[in-house]
């Protein structure tokens, strides 16, 4: 390499500027942490480049601009920008300036404004930093002001006649005198500042200070005194060492084990979760302490468990199973405990408490009482009751101008029915027909209550019967008006007076005998006095003033509910308060359901029924039983909560009645022998069928044998019938109903019998016919004749045989024998030979001798007296 090379290469350093050096950027360094995801992270090391200007003073000593003075520079460039930005918005707001003009200048504005900010970020960075080396500046004056203090305390005091040591002032003394010292001296280069005061001045008649090339000699102790402070201030100016606070950077391989022990973390500490919940422990012991414990209202139903009472307590579960524990209950955290307990317990933590049943969803139901200002009239409810064949239907369909008995099965009425009849006078009477046959006494029964006149229907060529005795007692009981219909008065054998005599035995006396019941002669088959009948009905409807609130929610009464296919549970109700509209939440007994269709009672489609009209209702959750409430509620909620009532007590009521009795009753009952029973399992089409037959057919038999219903329901005969019938030995009873296909193929192949009516006589009938089948017979002994032992003889092998003389009817052989001695029975039994001289016979009559041996007995004697009888069974009939 030559030399010019060499000079080349070392360039002098220059002033680029009079009185200002620049030196390379100098090197900070630092440690950042990276995170990344799945929680990992990563220490890196970051270099940053500052720059450092340094400016010469007047002495020509060297010193590093801090401050403002470093950065005129910036703020110089922002104030720059800011007046290109202003100049631009002033260009780009001019009028005269084409489209493209003004899309460049819009262009060179955005420009100018991302110049401004860029600016205004680096001046902002640099002010932050300047105030930064400032702070650092001002605590190394104030640390170098300290230890120079120190110092001066523990410099002893100088002898008289020595020079005072030189003393290193502060920072901040020497700042002041530089500008002093650079105006006595000559301007010259200097490398750097001076950092030692100038010599005190020397007093008058004090000797010169030596040169500096020689040096006074010292003592020992003075020179092991200098070492000391030299010492202390080593120790004085060595910097702190600088605790770690950053992870050391990770050396040699990464390994899984590695990474697993040290998860850059350095030491393993807690999770957050854990202090999280430390946090959380803490916040909720500092708000126990701070706040007073909180009174709670406490409802306490009949059951519920631990935790539940725990929850509204707002306590924890291990509190309460401690609390219980005390109290000498062992329970879990999911056992129920009774209400009593609970009340314990709920006092026992300071709470207040509220006890509820679960009949306490029935509280509100019915309503509040209409007051007299928001009733209005409505048509009455005339139930039509009598005997059988009476003519209650035939009546029913002259005033409706229809024709529904044609549709009975054997001319009878087997469901209760409800119609509205319009007259041409404008008013509405609503009728409610029920039948006439001693099975549906609960039917009858069920018009009566609902009813607010009953129309006793009775034949003038029949008189009074037992049903229609049955009716006036349900009307007595209903406590409503009674109206007399003697209908079939255009019969020849009609007598009407003889039926206003029997009226005379039930207390029932006629308008025509002085009486208050109204008896009015009518004809349904040809249509006479109706209008009279009517009359009466109208004037005993006004006598009662019937009225009810129909803007209210509707209330009424299930008179009829069956299964219908393609269409699910349908009931027939009678609305009696309130308006029952399409969409309405209801519940019907044990049921709840919301109104999807309304029917009338001639097929038409209504949106809303108001009080005394009947109407389908279709929305059910199941069938209903007939004569069941029916209340319309607000939600859902509320509905299924009354119908989850009910139906729990229905349940019990069955267990109830279904649990055996005590053991004395169960002791009676096996010395007793127990009654034979017939299992059937019934389903009809309507409710009140299914409940008349259930009625009937249990009203069959005796101490012997009775009838024991499995099931009964409204329906289809399914698989589930069928089963349960095969399970019992039972048969199946389908009353207007039919059997599925899978129903009967599973019968079948079963042996399950099912039998199908449609009038309920054929079933009373059969059920009787099925009971006596199952009944003992009857015997009944007679006397066939009587034969005198003569001689009795004994022969090998046979035994004793006895000579006989038949003196009265006639002995056969292979019937029953009893041996008398002195009119005393001695043995029963049978004869094991009968013969007369060598032949065996059949029988021997009167006057003949024969010879007989007993079978399996030897003990007879001469002069006893056979008596020969024959059993008789006689079929037991219910």
């Amino acid at each position: 390499m030559s030399e010019s090379d060499n000079q080349d290469r070392k360039t002098p350093l220059k002033l680029s500027q009079p009185g200002k050096l620049e030196l390379k950027k100098t090197v900070e360094s630092g440690q950042v942490r990276q995170s990344f995801s799945h929680g990992r992270s990563k220490v890196v090391t970051v270099e940053v480049r500052k720059k450092r200007t340094f400016t010469a003073d007047a002495g020509g000593a060297m010193h590093e601009v801090r401050g403002q003075q470093a950065h005129s520079g910036a703020e110089a460039e922002l104030a720059k920008a800011v007046a290109i930005v202003e100049a631009a918005q002033q260009a780009a707001s001019a009028h005269d300036l084409t489209n493209q003009e003004k899309v460049a200048r819009a262009k060179a504005l955005e420009t100018a404004m991302k110049v401004a900010e860029d600016a205004r970020l680096r001046a902002e960075e640099e002010a932050r930093i300047r105030a930064e080396e400032e702070a650092r500046a001002a605590i190394e004056a104030a640390e170098q002001a300290a230890i120079e203090a120190e110092e001066a305390a523990n410099r002893p005091e100088p002898e008289a006649g020595e020079a005072a040591p030189v003393v290193a002032e502060a920072p901040a003394a020497a700042a002041p005198a530089a500008p002093a010292a650079a105006a006595a001296t000559p301007a010259e280069p200097r490398q750097g500042p001076r950092m030692t005061a100038p010599p005190p001045p020397r007093p008058e008649g004090a000797a010169a200070p030596a040169a500096p090339g020689t040096a006074k000699p010292r003592t020992a102790e003075e020179e092991e005194e200098e070492e000391e402070r030299a010492k202390k201030r080593a120790a004085a100016h060595k910097p702190a060492p600088v605790k770690r606070t950053e992870p050391r950077r990770r050396t040699g391989k990464l390994t899984i084990t590695a990474a697993l022990d040290d998860d850059d973390r350095g030491e393993r500490g807690r999770s957050l979760a854990a202090v999280k919940r430390a946090r959380e422990r803490e916040r909720l012991k500092h708000l126990q302490k701070g706040s007073e414990k909180v009174i709670r209202d406490v409802i306490i139903p009949e059951s519920l468990t631990v935790q539940e009472l725990a929850n509204r307590m707002a306590e924890r579960g291990g509190d309460v199973i401690k609390c219980l524990m005390r109290m000498g209950v062992m329970a879990s955290i999911n056992q129920s405990i009774d209400a009593d307990t609970a009340e314990l317990v709920v006092a026992e933590f300071g709470h207040n408490i509220k006890r509820v049943s679960d009949a306490d969803v029935l509280v509100g139901l019915e309503g509040e009482v209409d007051d007299d200002a928001v009733l209005v009239t409505r048509p009455p409810v005339v139930t039509i009751m009598g005997h059988v064949d009476h003519g209650k239907t035939s009546l029913l369909d002259a005033l409706r101008e229809t024709d529904v008995v044609s549709g009975e099965a054997g001319g009878i009425t087997q469901h209760i029915g409800a119609y509205q009849v319009r007259l041409a006078s404008g008013a509405k009477i609503t009728f409610i027909d029920t039948p006439g046959h001693e099975a549906f006494t609960a039917m009858r029964a069920r018009g009566a209550k609902v009813t607010d006149i009953v129309v006793l229907v009775v034949a003038a060529d029949d008189g009074i019967m037992p049903q229609t005795v049955e009716a006036i007692r349900h009307a007595k009981a209903a406590g409503v008006p009674l109206i007399v219909a003697i209908n079939k008065i255009d019969k020849p054998g009609a007598n009407s007076e003889k039926v206003r005599q029997e009226l005379l035995q039930h207390d029932l006396v006629t308008e025509e005998l002085g009486g208050d019941i109204l008896a009015v002669e009518v004809s349904a088959k040809k249509r006479m006095n109706l209008d009279k009948l009517e009359e009466a009905i109208l004037l005993q409807a006004e006598i009662l003033d019937l009225k009810a609130n129909a803007a209210r929610a509707a209330q009424g009464t299930v008179v009829e509910a069956k299964m219908e296919k393609g269409r699910g549970p349908v009931a027939t109700v009678l609305v009696q308060k309130g308006t029952l509209k399409v969409g309405d939440v209801f519940v019907a007994g044990s049921e709840w359901g919301k109104v999807r269709a309304l029917v009338d009672d001639k097929g038409n489609r209504v949106e809303e029924a108001g009080p005394s009209t009947p109407v389908e209702v279709l929305g059910l959750d199941g069938v209903p039983a007939a004569g069941d409430d029916i209340i319309a509620v607000e939600d859902e909620s509320r509905a299924r909560e009354i119908s989850g009532y009910r139906q729990r007590q229905d349940r019990e009521a069955r267990a109830k009645a279904a649990a055996r009795g005590t053991l004395e009753q169960m002791f009676s009952a096996i010395q007793a022998g127990e009654a034979k029973e017939l299992p059937i399992v019934i389903k009809g089409d309507v409710q009140g069928s299914v409940e008349a037959i259930v009625g009937a057919v249990e009203k069959i038999g005796n101490d012997d044998v009775k009838v024991r219903v499995l099931h009964a329901a409204v329906g289809p005969v399914n698989e589930s019938d069928v089963t349960l019938a095969k399970a019992s030995n039972g048969l199946i009873i389908g009353f207007n109903v039919r059997a599925n296909p899978q129903a009967r193929d599973m019968a079948r192949r079963d042996g399950v019998d099912i039998r199908y009516y449609s009038i309920i006589y054929d079933v009373t009938d059969d059920m009787k016919k099925m009971l006596s089948g199952m009944l003992a017979p009857t015997l009944k002994e007679h006397q066939i004749g009587y034969a005198q032992i003569r001689e009795v003889f004994n022969i090998t092998k046979v035994g004793k045989v006895a000579g006989c003389m038949v003196t009265e009817g006639i002995v056969k052989r292979g019937a029953g024998v009893r041996l008398l001695r002195d009119n005393v029975v001695i043995h029963q039994g049978e004869l094991s030979q009968l013969k007369r001289f060598k032949d065996d016979v059949k029988e021997v009559r009167e006057g003949y001798e024969c010879g007989m041996s007993f079978a399996h007995y030897d003990d007879i004697r001469n002069g006893d007296v056979i008596e020969c009888f024959e059993v008789e069974e006689i079929a037991t009939t219910l």
